[in-house]
C-alpha cells in the first residue's frame, strides 16, 4: 500500500535545472500540485532546510545548458552529489522539454553519465509534457510552435525555432540518436505499447537492466500516469536519478495525485495587478518576437539594448542603460527592453562579432549579456522601488538572476504554464521580496507581458 502524506516528512523530489526559466518551469509544477518546494542557487545546505521546514522539494537552478562537459565534470558533478546527500528518493536533472543540446554545450549524455557514476543504477529520461505541447511517441520527440496557442506541432529537427537555434541547434527529432553523439552509454527505450500493459513494471525493470539509460514515451494523460508510476515504484525500490523535462514532475503529481499522497498543501492563487512592469528579453524566438510586437501595439515602451557596447566597454554601457531604464520606468507603465528581435535580427551576428573582438565566441553571450542585464535590474528595482519585472531567455536569465543576487526563489502565484510569478529571497534587501517571472522562449501566448503586468492566471 503505498504511503500517505504523513510518512514523507522529508523530501519528496529534489532536482537541479540546467537553467533557469527551466527551473521555475519545475518548481511550478510541483508548487501547483500542492508540494511545498523552493528553488536555490546553490545546493542547500541542512541550515537552509532547517529555514524551511515545511519543504518537501528542493531545485537548484544551474546554467549547464550553456555549458561544456569539462565545466559539467568540475562543477555539475559535487552538486549531484549534494543533491544525493539530501536524501529525497528521485533526483531529477531538469532539461528543456525541447532537450536542445550537443556534445559540446549542454551535453545531457554527459549529464547522464555523472548521475548514472554518483546513483549506481540505469537512468530514466522522460521529455515529453502535454501541458507544454511537447510528445514523445517512439523515443522521437515533437514540439509546438508555443507554448501557449494551438500552433502546429513539429518533429523537433523541423522546429522553426529549435531547428535553428543559435547555440544547439536540433537536427535530430530520435532521442537515442541524439542521445548517442553525446555519449557511449547504452541506450534503451520503453514505448507506449509496452507501458501500458499490466506487466509494465516487470517490462520497465529488464529493459532498465539491460540499458544505462531508458528513454519512456509520454505523449498523453495515460503515458504520463503511467510514467510517474514507473518513476515512483522505482524510487521507492532505490534512490533513483532521471533526466528530462517537467514532464518528469507532471507526471509524478498525477500519479500521486491518484494514490492520495497529493496535495500537501494548498497552492498559491494569482498575485493580481501592479502598476509598472519591466521586462527584459534575452531571447530570440520567434514566440518572444511576437510577444514584443503584441506588448508594443497596446502601450509597452520598447527598446533595443545595445548589445555591443555592453560586449566593448562593460560597466559604463551598464550605467547607461541603468539611467535610461530607470527614466522610462518614470515615464512609462509598461518597458519591455531586448537584445534581439528574432533568429534573424542582425543584432545577433554583430553582437557575436564584438565578442570575437575579445577573443570569445557567441556561447560567451548568454553569461556576458546575461550578467549585464541582471546588474542593471537590481540597480534601477533599487532606484526605482519595481514590485515585478519579466526575464526572458532560458540562458540569459539564468546568470542574470545570478548577478542580482538571488539566494532563492518560491512561487508566488500562478501566470502561465511554465513562468510562474515567483517571490525572490535574498540577503540583499534591494530584491527581497521582488515579483519575478522567468519566461523561455515558446512560453506564453501573444499577451504574456501584459498578463504579467496583470498578474493573472491563464
Amino acid at each position: 500500500m503505498t504511503p500517505k502524506p504523513d510518512a514523507y516528512p522529508q523530501l519528496l523530489l529534489s532536482y537541479y535545472g540546467d537553467d533557469f526559466t527551466g527551473s521555475t518551469d519545475a518548481l511550478e509544477s510541483v508548487t501547483m500540485a500542492g508540494i511545498p518546494a523552493m528553488l536555490f542557487l546553490e545546493p542547500p545546505t541542512k541550515e537552509d532546510l532547517a529555514a524551511f521546514p515545511h519543504l518537501r522539494a528542493v531545485g537548484v537552478a544551474g546554467t549547464s545548458r550553456s555549458q561544456s562537459p569539462v565545466w559539467m565534470d568540475t562543477e555539475l558533478r559535487p552538486i549531484l552529489q549534494k543533491l544525493k546527500e539530501l536524501g529525497a528518493p528521485l533526483c531529477h536533472y531538469k532539461t528543456c522539454s525541447t532537450f536542445d543540446s550537443s556534445p559540446e554545450i549542454g551535453n545531457i549524455g554527459k549529464a547522464i553519465e555523472i548521475g548514472q557514476d554518483i546513483f549506481d543504477a540505469p537512468v530514466p529520461v522522460v521529455v515529453g509534457v502535454t501541458r507544454l505541447r511537447r510528445y514523445v511517441v517512439f523515443s522521437t520527440l515533437f514540439a509546438a510552435a508555443s507554448v501557449g496557442g494551438e500552433s502546429e506541432a513539429f518533429r523537433i529537427d523541423r522546429h522553426p525555432t529549435m531547428s535553428r537555434h543559435p547555440s544547439t541547434p536540433m537536427n535530430e527529432a530520435d532521442l537515442r540518436l541524439h542521445l548517442a553523439r553525446q555519449t557511449s552509454r547504452r541506450i534503451g527505450s520503453f514505448d507506449f505499447r509496452r507501458m501500458l500493459k499490466e506487466d509494465a513494471s516487470e517490462a520497465f525493470a529488464l529493459e532498465c537492466s539491460g540499458n544505462d539509460l531508458v528513454i519512456l514515451d509520454t505523449f498523453d494523460d495515460a503515458t504520463t500516469f503511467k510514467a510517474g508510476q514507473l518513476l515512483h515504484e522505482r524510487s521507492l525500490a532505490q534512490p533513483t536519478f532521471v533526466v528530462g523535462s517537467s514532464g518528469v514532475e507532471y507526471a509524478l503529481n498525477d500519479y500521486l495525485k491518484d494514490q492520495g499522497i497529493l496535495p500537501i498543501t494548498a497552492p498559491p492563487g494569482p498575485c493580481g495587478p501592479v502598476d509598472r512592469i519591466v521586462a527584459i528579453c534575452g531571447s530570440c524566438s520567434p514566440t518572444t518576437d511576437r510577444q514584443i510586437a503584441w506588448a508594443e501595439e497596446r502601450g509597452f515602451h520598447v527598446e533595443a539594448v545595445d548589445t555591443v557596447a555592453l560586449v566593448e566597454t562593460g560597466q559604463e554601457a551598464e550605467q547607461a542603460l541603468v539611467e535610461k531604464l530607470a527614466a522610462l520606468t518614470s515615464e512609462h507603465t509598461g518597458v519591455l527592453l531586448h537584445t534581439a528581435r528574432g533568429p534573424d535580427d542582425p543584432k545577433i551576428a554583430q553582437t557575436v562579432a564584438a565578442l570575437e573582438r575579445r577573443g570569445l565566441s557567441g556561447a560567451d553571450s548568454s553569461p556576458i549579456m546575461g550578467g549585464s542585464l541582471g546588474r542593471v535590474l537590481r540597480q534601477v528595482v533599487g532606484q526605482t522601488g519595481l514590485k515585478r519585472v519579466v526575464l526572458a531567455g532560458g540562458d540569459s536569465s539564468s546568470h542574470a538572476m545570478s548577478a542580482m543576487h538571488v539566494k532563492s526563489l518560491e512561487v508566488a502565484g500562478p501566470l502561465v504554464v511554465g513562468a510562474p510569478l515567483c517571490r525572490i529571497h535574498s540577503d540583499d534587501d534591494t530584491i527581497d521580496g521582488l515579483q519575478v517571472a522567468l519566461k523561455g522562449g515558446q512560453v506564453g501566448a501573444d499577451d504574456f507581458f501584459e498578463r504579467a503586468m496583470r498578474g493573472e492566471a491563464s
